[in-house]
C-alpha cells in the first residue's frame, strides 16, 4: 500500500480464538487482492529439522493498533507454490506518517520479512510493531572495517586429493573453503591468496615452486543463478594474478590440475566435473586452449604430465587409468589394464611399464595397505611413500619393493589423504579428518592443522582473554587460542553440538546439544561439572546472565529455561520457564541488569521477559524500548533491523552480534559473507571467504578480532577489526 491505513484491523481479545470470521480483514490492496489464508506454515531456518514439536503451535496474529512508541514494519508475504506471484515490496512510512506514533520523526528503513503461504499469488502485508527508543542515535556511515584474514583454522582434506606442497620459500601451501592458505613454520604466520568466488578444489605447483595454479567450484550467487568456474595461475610470492584460464569453458567446477614439467610448465592440463569430465590443455603464458577432449563418466581423481615428455598425460580415477597422447591439437587416450581380480594395473603408453599388486600375500605380490591407497610420493633419494585410506599408516619403500619404514597415525587424525616432502626427512601428511601433520618416519608425527570436519554452528568467545570455543555437527568441541592460532583442545561431545556460552568467569562453559541435552564443563581440566534435559528438542541457544546468577537455555520446543547458577557456574537448579512463543527459539539477549530477556523465534517473534520477576512475559512492550543489553545477538529488533536487506528470506541472516564496545554489528549470512555495520545499521562493509553459509559470528573480548563459522565448508575465520573514522 501507497498510504499507511489510517487504522489497523483490531486484534481480538485474548480468550477469543481466531477464526476465519474473527480474524480481521486485509486492507483492500488493488495489486493483491487476495484474502489471507486461514493457516499460514511457517519457515524454518536452514540446517534446521522441521518436526512437529518444532512447528509454530498457532497461526501468527495479526496485531491491532500499535501501542505508544512502536513503529510498524511491514513484512511482504510470498507465495511457495509453481505460479510464483509477484513480489509485492512496500514502501517505507515516511517520517511523517511515523510521527503519529511517535512525537519525534525518525529515519525509516525498509525490511522485507516474508511470510511464506501456499496459494498461488502473493498476498497482502502483515504489520509488526518495533518498539522506538525515545531518542534513536545518530547513524554514521563509516563503521570499522575487518582487515584480511588474520588467521584461517581448518584444512580440505576430507574430500580433496594432492592439495598440500611445499613453496620454494619453505612454506606450506593448501586450502579450505574459498581461501588458499600460504603457512610459515615456526612461526605459524600465515598469507592468504583471496581471489576465487567460491569453494577451492584442486591446487598444482609449477616447477619453479613459485607460481601455483589453483581451480573452483562453480557455485550461485545470492539470486540463485549460476557461477563460471575459473582456473587462477599467481604468484606466491606477491600474491599477483598472472592469468585467468578458462573462464566459461568448465562446467560445475574443476576437479584436477597439473602443470607439465618437461618443457619447464609452459601448459597446464585441467578436468572439469561436468558429466563427461572434460580434459583440456592451456597455454600457460598465453591463457588459450590447446587441445580438449571428453575422458569419462567417472570421477576423475588425478592428472598428471609425463615427467619426459609433455605430449604425454596419464589421469586416473573410479576403477580407470588412461594414457594420453597429444599431438597436433588433438588428445587420443589408451586404456590402462586391470587384473583378472582387479588387483593389478598395466600401462605401456609411453614404452615402459607399471605394475603393482593389492590383495592377500602370495608369490610375486606385495601386501602394501587394508584398503584403498591415497597418497604416493616419491622421495628425493628415490624411495616411495605411501599413506593408506584405511589403515592410517605411512610406509616407506625401496625401488625394489623392499619395505624400510612404516609408523601409524592416531585414530583422531584419520586416514592419510595426501604426502609431500618437507626439508631433510621432515614429512607432511594431510588427512581425511581435516588435519595437517609434520614429522619423520622415525620419530612420528604431531598435528599443525587441526579443524572440524562437518558443519560448524556453536560459537563463543572467552571474556577475558583471546579464546574462542566451537562446536558442531561432528560432535567435536574445540577451544582455539586466538594468538598462537591453533589448537588448545578438543573434546568429543555425546551428541552434536549447536550452542555455547562462557560464563563471565571464563573458567567454565555451557553446551547445547541436538538431543535436548546441556552441559557444563571446566575449561581447564575439561571435566564436566553438570548437565540436564528439558526435553528431547533439539537447543538452539545457550546464554548466562551477566553476573553469572542465571543460566538461559532456548529450545525447539518453544520454551526457555532458566537456570539458578551458584558456585561459580558449578552448581546448576531449576529456577523457570519462559512461555509465550509460539515457534523454536532462535536467539535471546540478557539485559545489563541481568533481570530480563529478549528473544526471537522461528516465527519472527520478538518477547520480552521479566525473569527476575518469575520468568514473566511482559505483554507491554512499551516498557522494553529504554531498557539497555548486555549483548545484542537477536536478529530481530529495531536497532538492527536495517541489516536485512530488501526481499530478504527471514532465514537469510543465521547470526549477529553487537561488539563490546557497541558501535559495531557483525551479521553472518545464507550467501558466504560477512557484514560489518555500524550500531545501529548503517551502510556495510561485506567480505567474503567462506564457502558456505556462514553460521555464527561473535567479536573477542576486546573487540580486536572477529570470528566467523562456516557451514558446509567446515571453516573457522578469525578477522582483525580496523577501527573506522568514528570507531
Amino acid at each position: 500500500p501507497k498510504k499507511l491505513p489510517q487504522k489497523l484491523p483490531q486484534k481480538p481479545p485474548k480468550s477469543q480464538k481466531t477464526t476465519p470470521e474473527t480474524a480481521p480483514k486485509n486492507p483492500k490492496n488493488p495489486q493483491n487482492p487476495k484474502k489471507l489464508p486461514q493457516k499460514l506454515p511457517q519457515k524454518n531456518p536452514k540446517s534446521q529439522k522441521t518436526t512437529p514439536e518444532t512447528t509454530p503451535k498457532t497461526t501468527p496474529e495479526i496485531p491491532g493498533d500499535p501501542e505508544p512508541g512502536l513503529l510498524p514494519v511491514s513484512l511482504p508475504v510470498y507465495s511457495q507454490c509453481s505460479q510464483f506471484g509477484s513480489q509485492f515490496t512496500p514502501s517505507a512510512p515516511s517520517p511523517s506518517q511515523c510521527s503519529q506514533y511517535h512525537s519525534q520523526s525518525l529515519p525509516v528503513l525498509p525490511v522485507s520479512l516474508p511470510v511464506y503461504s501456499q496459494c498461488s499469488q502473493s498476498l497482502p502485508v502483515l504489520p509488526v510493531s518495533l518498539p522506538v527508543p525515545p531518542s534513536a542515535p545518530s547513524i554514521t556511515p563509516s563503521p570499522s572495517q575487518c582487515s584480511q584474514f588474520l588467521s584461517h583454522y581448518g584444512y580440505r582434506g576430507r574430500d580433496s586429493r594432492s592439495n598440500l606442497h611445499v613453496l620454494g620459500s619453505g612454506e606450506l601451501v593448501y586450502f579450505i573453503a574459498c581461501v588458499v592458505v600460504l603457512l610459515q613454520l615456526p612461526a605459524r604466520r600465515q598469507r592468504h591468496y583471496l581471489r576465487h568466488s567460491d569453494c577451492v578444489r584442486c591446487l598444482a605447483v609449477h616447477p619453479d615452486r613459485l607460481r601455483v595454479a589453483t581451480g573452483q567450484a562453480a557455485g550461485v550467487d545470492k539470486d540463485g543463478k549460476p557461477l563460471q568456474p575459473i582456473v587462477y595461475i599467481w604468484d606466491s610470492a606477491t600474491l599477483q594474478t598472472l592469468q585467468q584460464i578458462g573462464l566459461g569453458s568448465f562446467e560445475r567446477g574443476v576437479g584436477s590440475l597439473a602443470f607439465s614439467t618437461a618443457d619447464q610448465g609452459a601448459f597446464l592440463c585441467v578436468v572439469d566435473d561436468s558429466n563427461e569430465h572434460m580434459m583440456s590443455v592451456w597455454d600457460c603464458a598465453r591463457g588459450t586452449k590447446q587441445a580438449e577432449v571428453k575422458s569419462t563418466n567417472e570421477s576423475v581423481l588425478t592428472v598428471e604430465f609425463n615427467p619426459r615428455d609433455s605430449s604425454s598425460i596419464v589421469s586416473s580415477g573410479k576403477s580407470h587409468v588412461f594414457f594420453w597422447s597429444w599431438s597436433g591439437g588433438a588428445l587420443t587416450k589408451k586404456h590402462g589394464i586391470f587384473g583378472v581380480n582387479g588387483t593389478g594395473l598395466w600401462g605401456r603408453a609411453w614404452g615402459w611399464g607399471l605394475g603393482f599388486e593389492i590383495g592377500e600375500s602370495g608369490a610375486g605380490q606385495t601386501r602394501a595397505h587394508e584398503g584403498s591407497v591415497f597418497a604416493l610420493c616419491r622421495r628425493r633419494d628415490g624411495t616411495v611413500l605411501s599413506g593408506g585410506g584405511k589403515d592410517r599408516r605411512v610406509l616407506s619403500w625401496s625401488p625394489t619393493l623392499e619395505l624400510l619404514h612404516e609408523v601409524e597415525l592416531p585414530e583422531s587424525f584419520g586416514a592419510v589423504r595426501t604426502i609431500a616432502e618437507g626439508p631433510g626427512e621432515e614429512l607432511l601428511v594431510g588427512t581425511t579428518r581435516n588435519a595437517l601433520l609434520r614429522g619423520t618416519l622415525g620419530s612420528g608425527f604431531t598435528p599443525i592443522v587441526q579443524g572440524h570436519t562437518d558443519e560448524v554452528w556453536g560459537l563463543a568467545t572467552h571474556p577475558n582473554c583471546c579464546r574462542f570455543l566451537t562446536c558442531g555437527h561432528d560432535r567435536q568441541l574445540c577451544l582455539w587460542d586466538g594468538r598462537e592460532h591453533a589448537l588448545a583442545w578438543s573434546l568429543a561431545l555425546e551428541d552434536t553440538g549447536l550452542c555455547a556460552d562462557f560464563h563471565p568467569g571464563g573458567h567454565v562453559v555451557a553446551v547445547g546439544l541436538l538431543s535436548g541435552r546441556w552441559l557444563v564443563l571446566d575449561t581447564g581440566t575439561r571435566q564436566l561439572l553438570a548437565g540436564g534435559s528439558d526435553g528431547n528438542e533439539q537447543l538452539s541457544v545457550v546464554r548466562f546472565s551477566p553476573d553469572g546468577t542465571f543460566l538461559a537455555i532456548g529450545s525447539h520446543d518453544n520454551f526457555i529455561y532458566i537456570y539458578s547458577v551458584a558456585e561459580g557456574g558449578r552448581k546448576f537448579s531449576r529456577f523457570g520457564r519462559c512461555t509465550g512463543h509460539s515457534s523454536f527459539i532462535t536467539h535471546l539477549d540478557w539485559s545489563k541488569d541481568g533481570r530480563f530477556i529478549m528473544s526471537n523465534s522461528g516465527d519472527y517473534e520478538i518477547l520480552y521477559w521479566d525473569v527476575a520477576g518469575g520468568c514473566k512475559l511482559l505483554r507491554n512492550r512499551f516498557e522494553s524500548r529504554d531498557r539497555e543489553w548486555a549483548s545484542y545477538t537477536c536478529v530481530l529488533g529495531f536497532h538492527v533491523f536495517g541489516v536485512w536487506p530488501d526481499g530478504s528470506d527471514g532465514t537469510d541472516i543465521n547470526s549477529l552480534c553487537r561488539s563490546h564496545h557497541e558501535r559495531v554489528v557483525a551479521v553472518a549470512d545464507d550467501f558466504c559473507k560477512v557484514h560489518l555495520f555500524q550500531y545501529p545499521c548503517a551502510p556495510s562493509h561485506v567480505y567474503g571467504g567462506h564457502g558456505s553459509h556462514v553460521t555464527n559470528v561473535r567479536f573477542t573480548h576486546d573487540d580486536g578480532h572477529l570470528v566467523s563459522l562456516g557451514g558446509k565448508d567446515t571453516s573457522v575465520f578469525q578477522w582483525r577489526v580496523l577501527p573506522g573514522d568514528s570507531a
